[in-house]
């Protein structure tokens, strides 16, 4: 796995009784942990920050999506259940450019 990377995660629900795989954007790669930022399909809750992505044979998302740059978590790398695909240069360019904005280090 390597930042670009998207990959399943097991999300769990709100009350702990299970969980669902989700796709998730890889940040970073430690030894141990992954930093990854959420994707979600609701469309209606895009922020600035956000990057949209379509559909297609590289990133292997089955509907619209967006990055949610705002939405960081690590986990351990064990927990990850697969890649399912990788996002194309120019967004991964973004995402950089607005994880730059969203952590004001410009």
């Amino acid at each position: 796995m390597r930042k670009g990377d998207i990959i399943l995660i097991p999300f769990p629900f709100t009350d702990l009784s299970g969980s669902k795989n989700k796709p998730a954007f890889v940040l970073a790669v430690g030894e141990f942990d992954l930093t990854l930022a959420f994707i979600s399909t609701q469309l209606g809750w895009k922020e600035k920050t956000d990057v949209l992505l379509t559909p297609d044979f590289e990133n292997g998302l089955k509907k619209p999506s967006i990055i949610r740059i705002s939405k960081i978590a690590t986990i351990d790398k064990t927990l990850a259940l697969g890649r399912i695909g990788s996002v194309k240069k120019e967004d991964l360019d973004l995402v950089n450019k607005n994880l730059i904005k969203i952590l004001k280090l410009d």
